[in-house]
């Protein structure tokens, strides 16, 4: 999808070169080398800045992240339009996944492949440009192809936020809302909430995440993990300027499928 954008986005830039151009030859005449290196350079800019983008701003999925996205004995992994479908043992449950902004989705996959094993099947959206905000609505589409009794919908930082955006607009076809190191600047109506952030996460804005609890049903759970941090919630490596974990990133991720899934099957017992 991001590389359309960028093919469109060249030929826009062409365009504008050619039209500037063609305007200053009214004015005086414009060597034919010099015609040439101005178009060229003008298609050329919206590629180097994908290039930039996708080399020094995205975090990458690392060999964890790699390793979940090929399934287990659990897990079926399978491509959906925008994203994967992590096909577990479940069939009432399912959670949409908002990857964090500037992350590759898939270092999320080992999260929402033990998620899956546990029985939520899980299906994580790719984001435009890695940007849940630019894709709030991406799981209208998943909900209205799958039948699930329940839905859950579920984000990291940045894709926290958009999931309660969606959340917020959709609450009709919500269960459940979970954050990762996030918060909601909406207000959250006719859905449980559960809120996870580690005890040595320096990413988080904790001003806004405390100031906006208030966006947020007092029924909501909270789990803080101690001595987890904010990019222990996927497989990418360390994120810039975020504290030192003082577990591993799976005792952190373990920590976060129980609670997820101590946190879903109230509402299946509750139905009961």
């Amino acid at each position: 999808m991001e590389i359309v954008v960028v093919i469109i986005a060249a030929l826009v830039f062409v365009g504008l070169g050619a039209l500037i151009l063609r305007l200053c030859a009214r004015k005086r005449k414009i060597p034919r080398t010099l015609a040439v290196i101005v178009l060229i350079l003008a298609g050329a800019l919206p590629v180097g800045l994908y290039a930039l983008f996708e080399t020094k701003v995205v975090y990458h999925a690392d060999s964890t992240a790699l390793d979940a996205m090929q399934g287990s004995a659990d897990v079926e992994v399978k491509k959906t339009d925008n994203g994967w479908f992590f096909d577990g043992k479940g069939t009432d449950t399912a959670l949409v996944f908002y990857p964090g902004a500037m992350v590759d989705a898939r270092a999320y996959s080992p999260l929402l492949s033990e998620l899956a094993a546990g029985g939520i099947d899980c299906f994580l959206v790719e984001m435009p440009f890695e940007v849940a905000l630019l894709g709030i609505d991406r799981a209208d589409a998943l909900i209205g192809e799958y039948s699930y009794k329940y839905w859950y919908i579920a984000g990291h930082s940045l894709g926290g936020i958009a999931a309660a955006n969606y959340c917020s607009a959709y609450s009709d076809k919500i269960d459940g809302l979970i954050l990762l190191a996030s918060y909601s600047v909406k207000e959250i109506s006719g859905a449980d909430v559960l809120l996870i952030r580690g005890s040595e996460d320096k990413v988080l804005d904790i001003d806004d995440y405390t100031n906006d609890r208030k966006n947020l049903p007092d029924s909501a759970e909270e789990l803080i993990i101690s001595g987890g941090n904010h990019s222990q919630f996927g497989s990418y490596g360390e994120q810039k300027g975020d504290g030192q974990a003082q577990i591993t990133p799976q005792q952190q991720r373990s920590q976060t499928v129980d609670a997820i899934v101590q946190f879903v099957g109230k509402r299946a017992q509750t139905a009961a």
